[in-house]
């Protein structure tokens, strides 16, 4: 068997890395406004933004290191994942980003960065300081005044307790605590995967991974990615290769999420590798740099591979961060004449890491209402993408999608169904072309028009610590018309089993009523049925929490059932619309279907 062309399971469910270059969000958002209220109450102006699916903070990072061509300002990220693990993720990568430079050097930093970010094995160095991490973060994640002491950073406060608790569940496996690489054999996993995504062509996997590289990835602008990392990636998972080849034998277990599988006709918890098998880790940092010596080409061919660009921009942001946090430091030798370091600066920026599944409800908070300036959707996330959604920008805001250009699974003609079907649901949540934006493959750009003023100094002191609770509304009560249109390409793969709609949604009423005579209409719930039974519930789409960090199973493929993503990015136009309701029914309506009829057979 052959996976087909366009189907997207290379992708995966799972999304570990972006699939597009680092931005400087501070250049995407609205110019600052010296004369708001916020400039006058605390001196600094303030830029909130609300990033949907952006994974690995590289454009986080990136907004940091450029943070000096600015006006100074104050930095409130608040980021919305789909998976626990993607939150450790942003944690772990944040913590080597933000080490002290006299606890881990810039070059080790840099390096270790890269192995965790985009390998799928490990040094044995880079392991011990993945365990060290992982365990001080097990210990912080249940304790938060020590987290706000030692990462003041850092915001968990939105997060239900549960979610705290599997998030300590994550650290500690990555600490450790399943012994061996037993507990996540990463090379079978990923050997898996790919015999699975390749079927009969597995043998001819380097022709494959040629064709791929030289007529997808080349020709959508990633001429910096060189055959040979690109090979090795795809047969071992190792993208970046910064020692001798033998030295990379520890599973990466930061790449391990938890998944429901169906084994003999029961729903057991597994882990695995369920990222990415196509395109690799080498958008990101690798096909673009400030320095332009490092794009050019000798006889046709880059002088530089993708790995070492990357290597390079992730170093020099990694130096800019510790010059923007640390202001007037200086590296030295006390004994030699030379000043200690400066004492860090106050943190001036904050990562908010918000509860799963609350991007549906955030506009009912009257601190989110109105708020973000900057709206950012990987395009894993562009389901989301509602009116309810674009209530939380304020009116001049701006809304960057991330498109699927670097999608080497799909063609011409689905990428423009895809990038026509992001401007339709921008346009529904209230948002319009930016005009002037420059042209862009990789970025769609909207801005947000309105009268009414943005959420000010107000709304933002009184959603510094948002109760637990405030966000957890119930995942029966979210679903919305949009999601029916644009199908999550987080979730390509779901368990057929799980977007089965619950029995108790199916089930008629016990005791049918009839209409009184005089009623002409009958009542609404006859005539159309409630949201809950026409599309299921969104918490079917997501693992349960508690499952996300299950014991070992034995661990089975992903299914061969998966839709093929022309009908994410081009469902018919009647999805857009609801059928009209007929204000007159026939006589025959007005009697309730027998019990033994479903209420959605109906319609």
């Amino acid at each position: 068997m052959t996976t087909p062309a366009g189907s997207g399971f290379g992708f995966g469910s799972v999304s570990w890395w972006g699939l597009s270059p680092a931005l400087d969000l501070q250049a995407e958002s609205p110019p600052v406004d010296t004369d708001s209220q916020a400039d006058k109450e605390h001196g600094t102006s303030e830029l909130d933004v609300l990033l949907l699916g952006s994974v690995d903070g590289r454009h986080l990072l990136r907004t940091l290191a450029r943070a000096e061509l600015w006006p100074r300002r104050r930095f409130n990220f608040h980021v919305l994942e789909n998976n626990l693990e993607a939150v450790a993720r942003h944690m772990l990568i944040f913590s080597l980003a933000l080490e002290e430079p006299e606890k881990m050097g810039l070059q080790e930093r840099s390096e270790a960065f890269l192995e965790v970010w985009g390998n799928a094995l490990l040094r044995a160095p880079v392991a011990a300081v993945v365990r060290a991490q992982a365990q001080r973060l097990a210990h912080l994640v249940p304790e938060p005044d020590r987290l706000a002491e030692q990462l003041p950073w850092l915001s968990l406060r939105a997060l239900k307790f549960r979610e705290r608790d599997a998030l300590e569940a994550v650290f500690r496996f990555w600490a450790g605590g399943e012994k061996g690489p037993e507990a996540f054999p990463m090379r079978r996993l990923w050997d898996s995967r790919l015999r699975q995504y390749l079927g009969s062509r597995y043998d001819a996997r380097r022709g494959v991974s040629d064709w791929d590289l030289h007529m997808k990835l080349h020709d959508r602008g990633a001429q910096a990615i060189h055959i040979r990392e690109f090979r090795r990636w795809r047969d071992t998972g190792v993208a970046f290769e910064l020692r001798d080849p033998s030295a990379y034998h520890v599973p990466n277990r930061t790449l391990a999420s938890g998944r429901l599988l169906s084994h003999r006709g029961e729903r057991v918890a597994a882990r695995g590798y369920w990222g990415d098998i196509a395109t690799g880790p080498f958008v990101a940092f690798g096909i673009e740099a400030d320095d332009q010596s490092l794009l050019r080409t000798s006889n046709g061919q880059p002088v530089k591979t993708a790995g070492e660009i990357t290597l390079h921009n992730v170093t020099a942001l990694f130096r800019e961060v510790s010059a923007w946090r640390r202001p007037g430091a200086t590296q030295g030798r006390p004994e030699e004449g030379v000043p200690e370091p400066a004492d860090p600066a106050p943190e001036t920026f904050t990562v908010h890491f918000l509860p799963l599944g609350s991007a549906q409800t955030l506009h009912h908070k009257d601190c989110y209402k109105g708020r973000f300036q900057l709206l950012y959707l990987a395009c894993g996330m562009v389901h989301l993408l509602s009116p309810e959604l674009g209530d939380c920008v304020a009116p001049g805001g701006r809304l960057i999608v991330e498109l699927a250009r670097y999608l080497v699974d799909l063609r011409s003609e689905q990428l423009q169904g895809f990038e026509a079907r992001v401007g339709e649901l921008a346009r529904a949540a209230g948002f319009t072309p930016q005009p002037g934006a420059r042209p862009s493959e990789t970025f769609a750009r909207f801005y947000k028009s309105g009268d009414s003023p943005p959420g000010g100094a107000d709304l933002a002191v009184a959603c510094r610590s948002p109760p637990p609770e405030a966000l957890a509304t119930p995942s029966e009560s979210l679903a919305s018309p949009l999601e029916d249109v644009a199908a999550s390409l987080e979730n390509l793969v779901p368990p057929p089993e799980v977007v089965v709609p619950p029995p108790e949604a199916l089930a008629p009423p016990s005791k049918p009523l009839t209409p009184p005579p005089e009623d002409v209409a009958p009542p609404p719930e006859v005539m159309v049925p409630p949201p809950a039974a026409l599309a299921p519930p969104s918490e079917c789409l997501v693992l349960p929490l508690e499952d996300l960090t299950p014991p070992p199973e034995p661990l089975k493929p992903p299914s061969e059932t998966q839709g093929s993503l022309l009908e994410v990015w081009a469902p018919p136009q009647e999805a857009l619309t609801p059928p009209p309701m007929d204000q007159t029914p026939k006589p025959e309506s007005l009697t309730p279907p027998p019990e033994t009829n479903s209420p959605v057979s109906k319609f």
